[in-house]
Order: C-alpha cells, then sequence, then structure tokens
C-alpha cells in the first residue's frame, strides 16, 4: 500500500507520515521498483497505535518509547499527563470566566476591553493596595462586571479591600443581590459572613427582603449581621434576634442602638419593652445578663417601659436596681439633675 493511500484510510496527512518516519517512529515495510515508501498492514496498525497515544497528549518521543521499549510503564506518564491536563482545564476555565466577564461589561472598543482586563487583573493582584483601587475604579465609565467584583468581595480578608469592594457592589446595586445570596450558602463561614456584609450595603426593598430571609439562617453570625441591618432599616422582624444578642453579650451595644431605632414606632416599642420586661423576671437569666437588658430600657420610650424602670429600682440585685433607678431619673429630668 502507497503512503497516498495510507493517507486516506489513516487520516493522517502524508507530511506527518513522513515526519513520523523522519523520527524513527514509523519505518515501511519496503519500496516498489521506481522507490516508492510500501506499508503493510502491520505498519497501518502501527500508524494506529501512534495516534492513539498523540490523542492522549503523549509527546512523540514518549510515543515512540511506549510502542518500542519494553521496560517501559504506563502508569508514571499518565499520571503526569492527568496533572498536566487538568492543569489545561484549569487555566481554560480561567480565561473562560474572564472572557465572559469581559463580554458582560459590554465593552464599546479595544480600549475598552483592556481596561476591563486591566482591572481584573488588579482584582486579583496580591497586593491590596492594588485590589483597593481597582475596587474604587470599577464604578468608573467602563465598569467591572457584577460577577467579579461579588467573587473578590467573597475571597476579600483584607477589610480596607473588603470596604472597597462592598461599596463598588452597593453601586452596583440589585444586580450583585442574587450572587451574594448564593454566598449565604457557601461552605465556608467567612464567606458567609462576607456575602451577608456585602448586602447589608445595599440599599432597596430587594435586599432588604434578602436580610429578613437571613434572620432565620442556620449560621447565627449571617441572622445577627442581618438584623443589625433591619433594625436601622426599621424591620422589627430583627427585635428577637437583637435582643437574642444582648442576652448572649454579641454586639450587644449595637443591638441596642438598633432597638432603640425601632422603638421609634410606637407599637414596635411595646413589643420590645414587653419581651425585655419578661426576660427580666428574676429566676429567667443571669445577673449580667439582666444588666445588660436593663440598659437596653434605656432607648426604648414609652409608659410600659417607665413603669418596669420603676419596678427595677427595688430589684434584689444591686446593679440592676441602681441601673433602673438612673435610667428612671433620666427619663423624668432629661439632664439628669
Amino acid at each position: 500500500m502507497l503512503i497516498g493511500e495510507v493517507s486516506r484510510r489513516c487520516g493522517v496527512s502524508v507530511r506527518m507520515l513522513r515526519h513520523y518516519e523522519s523520527l524513527g517512529l514509523l519505518r515501511p515495510t519496503g519500496r516498489t521498483g521506481v522507490g516508492y515508501r510500501e506499508y503493510s498492514g502491520a505498519d497501518l496498525r502501527r500508524i494506529f497505535h501512534i495516534e492513539s497515544l498523540r490523542s492522549l497528549g503523549l509527546p512523540l518521543r514518549a510515543v515512540g518509547r511506549a510502542l518500542d521499549d519494553p521496560a517501559f510503564t504506563p502508569a508514571e506518564l499518565v499520571d503526569d499527563l492527568i496533572r498536566q491536563t487538568q492543569a489545561r482545564i484549569t487555566a481554560e476555565r480561567e480565561l473562560l470566566t474572564r472572557l465572559r466577564r469581559i463580554d458582560a461589561a459590554d465593552p464599546a472598543d479595544w480600549q475598552d476591553v483592556l481596561q476591563v482586563v486591566a482591572l481584573l487583573r488588579d482584582l486579583g493582584s496580591p497586593r491590596a493596595d492594588q485590589r483597593q483601587r481597582a475596587a474604587l475604579a470599577s464604578a468608573g465609565e467602563v465598569p467591572v462586571p457584577v460577577e467579579a467584583l461579588v467573587a473578590a468581595a467573597l475571597d476579600e480578608s483584607d477589610p480596607n479591600v473588603a470596604g472597597a469592594l462592598r461599596w463598588a457592589l452597593a453601586h452596583a446595586g440589585v444586580d450583585a443581590l442574587p450572587l451574594l445570596a448564593d454566598g449565604l450558602d457557601a461552605p465556608g463561614a467567612e464567606v458567609r459572613e462576607r456575602a451577608v456584609r456585602a448586602i447589608v450595603e445595599i440599599p432597596g426593598g430587594e435586599a432588604t427582603t434578602l436580610l429578613r430571609d437571613a434572620l432565620r439562617h442556620p449560621d447565627p453570625v449571617v441572622g445577627r449581621h442581618a438584623a443589625l441591618a433591619l433594625g436601622t432599616r426599621g424591620e422589627p422582624d430583627a427585635v428577637p434576634t437583637l435582643i437574642d444578642m444582648i442576652v448572649a453579650e454579641v454586639n450587644d451595644v449595637d443591638a441596642a442602638d438598633a432597638l432603640s431605632a425601632l422603638a421609634t414606632d410606637p407599637a414596635t416599642a411595646q413589643r420590645i419593652a414587653a419581651r425585655l420586661i419578661e426576660l427580666l423576671t428574676p429566676g429567667h437569666l443571669g445577673a449580667s445578663a439582666r444588666g445588660r437588658l436593663t440598659q437596653a430600657l434605656a432607648g426604648i420610650p414609652g409608659d410600659t417601659t417607665s413603669r418596669a424602670l420603676a419596678g427595677l429600682t427595688g430589684d434584689d440585685d444591686r446593679a440592676v436596681a441602681l441601673t433602673a433607678r438612673y435610667l428612671l431619673t433620666l427619663r423624668t429630668t432629661p439632664d439628669g439633675r
């Protein structure tokens, strides 16, 4: 069989068959009377073997060893090929992600493309100052895609850079919320906290709804961040979590401030006072928690609170009694004199 027919049958170009021959991978069985190469059935099988091994990513020198060296074992080489392929797939995925993010930015010309590429590169820089500058520049004329900002925010540990990224996401608005909502279910606790802190910075009803749902999150850190934010947004659903934070002495001062903000609504103030008074009943909690709850009453207006403070002035816990007496004085004479 001549080289042209071999090429047609095997799907390998004539030029490649000659290249195999020059490397010593393939040796035609014979020659015709006028010097043309002749290939046997065994030669065709060898060509198929060469092509099969090449399809696995083996370099041609390794193909020759695999076919001709009896001592050659494939295990180590195959393991190496697996590592190389995994690295190549990772690189291709990163490239695909970058291209999709550039496409999402809807660049008008190649200058825009280059600006987006530069910002994406700086967001992944090992230098915190570069990442921070990229975050602050992301809301410019050629904005960084929201997906890239969310990914950076969920991965960022530097507090200054994280703050800049949250600002950028707040500027992006509701477009960031679905991706940040996914972050709330991430396996890592740090990622979940970064996600909820970013949601807190985004104004509007959609973010508030997401924070309201986050109150019931199994991660208490997520629920607490949500409660503090909802308190400033006037959402009474946050009241139970805020009170629990005071009892547990977790961001208790901020929680008390949030309750005070919520208590500007008379109905909510009544609800808060009732729950605080219930928990202040002797025997419910320890002295430290009762002291914090008494202090929290300071920010809750209304006659119910005043009557509760009056009752607490005679409490068996001297610290609670003194705190109640002082707060009651402030309520009756605002200058405390």
